[in-house]
């Protein structure tokens, strides 16, 4: 039975690619009088409107939607900690609309950081980044197990990115990324009524469900889009975008190295392999309040109680 609060109310809807999370929030939001919301790192970029799957045209004409397509590719220095505060802001103006907002999304990273907060971590001084940055990931390990051995026990020695973030910290503070994040700010969890659902259809009806959506993706634009993203003279090495499935297989596929069968293929099991780690990040990790559903039907039901 639901208690009453003062505090607003915010619809969540959690789970891995493809399962069926942006029909899922549009009829939350015809339902109750919704703004959508988006919690996905990939579909934050304009340029890849087909290759992420972000919600058509006809979707968004439908309903309000916030957050989606809204950074350059180009943009290398888009985080969690933005999308948190664009977020807030989109938030409060539903909210001032008085209009549902129904957060969907596949990215914990970003749900965790607008709910919980982020750590204070100081901005690392350019010549120490590009320091830790140019250095083999092999030797970065070594340094920080010097230098931080609580966090380099805990991290992937081949985990290129992690691994230099910590090593990038402790040389610009002296003080391990873990003492940052012990304390963290700007968290809304405790601001809101929080109505959230997970869901977590069966993994075969999700894989078959990723294997079509691929197909009907490089039948439907994603080549294209890719092409015109890697014409642009602009676009940085070390853009995250470059890094959204699909990308690396077809520049391949377009370089001539890999038939459009082969691509279709490679980027089909990027996708499951992804959803497998989303599948068991949001089975292990959220509360165990967060309400599971493996269908919309049940997932539209648990929406009418704690929405009611």
């Amino acid at each position: 039975m639901n208690i009453p609060s003062s505090k607003p109310r915010v619809a969540l809807i959690a789970g891995p690619t493809a399962s069926g999370k942006s029909a899922l929030a549009i009829a939350v939001a015809l339902a109750h009088r919704g703004t959508v919301i988006n919690a996905d790192s990939a579909q934050v970029y304009a340029d890849l409107s087909v290759l992420t799957a972000r919600p058509s045209p006809a979707d968004e004409a439908g309903v309000p939607h916030r957050l989606f397509g809204h950074v350059d590719a180009a943009d290398t220095g888009y985080s969690a900690a933005r999308w948190a505060g664009d977020a807030r802001a989109a938030i409060k103006e539903t909210l001032a609309q008085g209009r549902l907002p129904v957060l969907v999304g596949g990215t914990g990273l970003y749900l965790r950081t607008l709910l919980d907060g982020i750590a204070p971590v100081p901005t690392t001084p350019p010549q120490i980044r590009d320091a830790v940055r140019a250095l083999p990931v092999a030797q970065a390990h070594a340094d920080l197990a010097r230098s931080d051995p609580e966090a380099a026990a805990r991290l992937n020695p081949a985990d290129t990115t992690r691994v230099a973030r910590a090593l990038e910290v402790i040389r610009a503070t002296g003080r391990p990324l873990s003492d940052w994040q012990a304390r963290k700010t700007g968290g809304i969890g405790e601001t809101i009524t929080l109505a959230p659902v997970i869901l977590l259809p069966d993994r075969d009806w999700l894989f078959a469900r990723i294997d079509t959506r691929t197909e009907m993706m490089m039948q439907g634009g994603a080549v294209e889009e890719v092409a015109a993203l890697l014409a642009r003279d602009n676009l940085p090495a070390d853009a995250p975008i470059r890094r959204a499935i699909g990308v690396a297989p077809i520049a391949t596929h377009l370089a001539g190295a890999l038939s459009q069968t082969e691509t279709t293929a490679a980027i089909a099991l990027a996708t499951r392999q992804y959803a497998k780690r989303q599948y068991t990040w949001f089975r292990r990790q959220p509360p165990e309040s967060w309400l599971r559903a493996t269908d919309h039907q049940t997932a539209m039901q648990q929406f009418g109680i704690l929405l009611r």
